[in-house]
């Protein structure tokens, strides 16, 4: 029997949560109070991509408060070691290999550069005994009300032209504007904020911005794969300004299932691009940050 690949893998685990009914990207929210984007404990940088999915589902599933991680040999590094008996969290990154080959024409040799996906394992810190103090600190959650002001100012620094009025929130390309609906109509502050940034998402993949194109990539699936792409970078800046997730769109699940259905890689696309997107928007809000770039598309 042919072992999965790690696309099929991570693909799987996905789609086995999105059948429940539930976006794996929103459920850090649920019980918690400000989980943030998962970092390295040795580097302090974030994780990137599909990694950020598969390490919060990690820490939800085990109850980690803590959102650093690192390897057994960092851990030993530090004079600490992973306690007997854990098991880590698989996470990706790309890899590529040369290989040579010959045209069937001419007989000539030339080098190509194959791309591929590399698994290892990481630790929670909490899965660890002996590391330094300070990597057992878990920050404290930046109060809600103060996180609110901050991601409106995060929006106004990015300076978008958002209009408000009507039932829908979308984002216009034909004007280059977003359109919400009154702030109040929401039933929570952190509800309007998390759709103004799936909205400010799609922004940035204007031809302008990022050309996010997918036409080609995805086909007559497109459209799913953009949402797709929003509710990530949505989730991922939710997590980064300490503002409650949600989903924002439960009616694209059904897509969602079909596009991963067809596609194994979809989701490590969908991630890479919301990545891309999430810093992009980061910049343009000034709160830019290192991050890892472990996944790829």
């Amino acid at each position: 029997m042919t072992r999965p690949s790690v696309y099929e893998r991570v693909t799987e685990a996905i789609v086995a949560e999105l059948q429940k009914g539930v976006a794996p990207w929103v459920k850090p929210w649920a019980g918690a109070g400000n989980p943030s984007l998962p970092y390295n404990a040795t580097t302090q940088r974030r994780y990137s991509g599909v990694n950020v999915l598969l390490l919060w589902d990690a820490a939800l599933s085990h109850g980690y408060r803590s959102g650093a991680w690192i390897t057994y040999r960092q851990a030993r590094a530090l004079g600490g070691h992973v306690k007997k008996g854990e098991r880590g969290c698989a996470i990706v990154y790309a890899s590529s290999v040369e290989r040579s080959q010959e045209d069937d024409a001419t007989g000539d040799e030339s080098e190509k550069r194959i791309s591929f996906l590399r698994s290892y394992s990481v630790f929670n810190v909490e899965q660890t005994q002996g590391l330094p103090t300070q990597f057992y600190q878990v920050a404290v959650p930046k109060p809600l009300d103060d996180a609110l002001e901050d991601v409106d100012a995060f929006i106004e620094r990015i300076g978008a032209d958002v209009r408000h009025g009507g039932d829908r929130a979308c984002y216009m390309p034909a004007y280059d504007a977003i359109q919400l609906p009154d702030p109040q109509s929401f039933e929570s502050a952190a509800a309007y904020y998390a759709t103004s940034l799936h909205e400010h998402a799609h922004l940035s993949g204007a031809k302008h911005r990022l050309n996010r194109d997918l036409t080609g990539r995805f086909g007559s699936g497109a459209y799913a794969a953009e949402e797709l792409i929003a509710e990530l970078t949505s989730a991922f800046l939710c997590a980064a300004l300490s503002i409650p997730g949600q989903l924002r769109h439960a009616e694209y699940l059904g897509s969602w299932l079909q596009l991963l259905g067809k596609d194994k890689r979809a989701i490590f696309t969908a991630a890479s691009k919301a990545t891309e997107a999430a810093q992009f928007l980061e910049r343009a809000g000034g709160v830019a940050e290192e991050t890892d770039v472990e996944a790829a598309a």
